[in-house]
């Protein structure tokens, strides 16, 4: 790893942890420097500036990720954390079913597959969120 604001890096693990659990780091050590740049500037930096709560943030993340269609991995990661950090399936729902004037019903369509994939998976008491 190349040099690093320590502060940055462990403020973004906390912010990660808050959002994602476990599931964040897992998803970021692998990647390397990319992680590393992942967890300071999203999560050290943005994630954790004022004027946004987790909840907000969350909502905006998943909103951002159906509209752009294509980051259904991601999204994923993100439907997990808007629910880690209070936010109900029906709101879930309804920011996936507002996408639809903006970003057209084949992307709307994928996101609600994906989320309906996650809370599935969340139903079941052996499975990772």
């Amino acid at each position: 790893m190349h040099n690093h604001d320590s502060n940055r890096f462990e403020r973004g693990l906390e912010k990660l942890a808050q959002v994602d659990g476990s599931a964040g780091a897992e998803v970021v050590e692998p990647l390397g420097d990319l992680g590393r740049y992942i967890v300071e500037f999203a999560f050290g930096d943005i994630y954790s500036r004022e004027g946004l709560g987790l909840r907000e943030r969350e909502i905006a993340t998943v909103a951002m990720l159906t509209a752009m269609s294509g980051r259904e991995p991601q999204l994923r990661v993100h439907l997990n954390g808007a629910l880690n950090v209070g936010v109900t399936p029906q709101e879930i729902e309804e920011v996936i079913l507002h996408s639809v004037p903006y970003a057209g019903f084949p992307t709307a369509i994928n996101a609600m597959n994906v989320f309906k994939q996650v809370l599935a998976s969340r139903s079941r008491p052996d499975s990772e969120a």
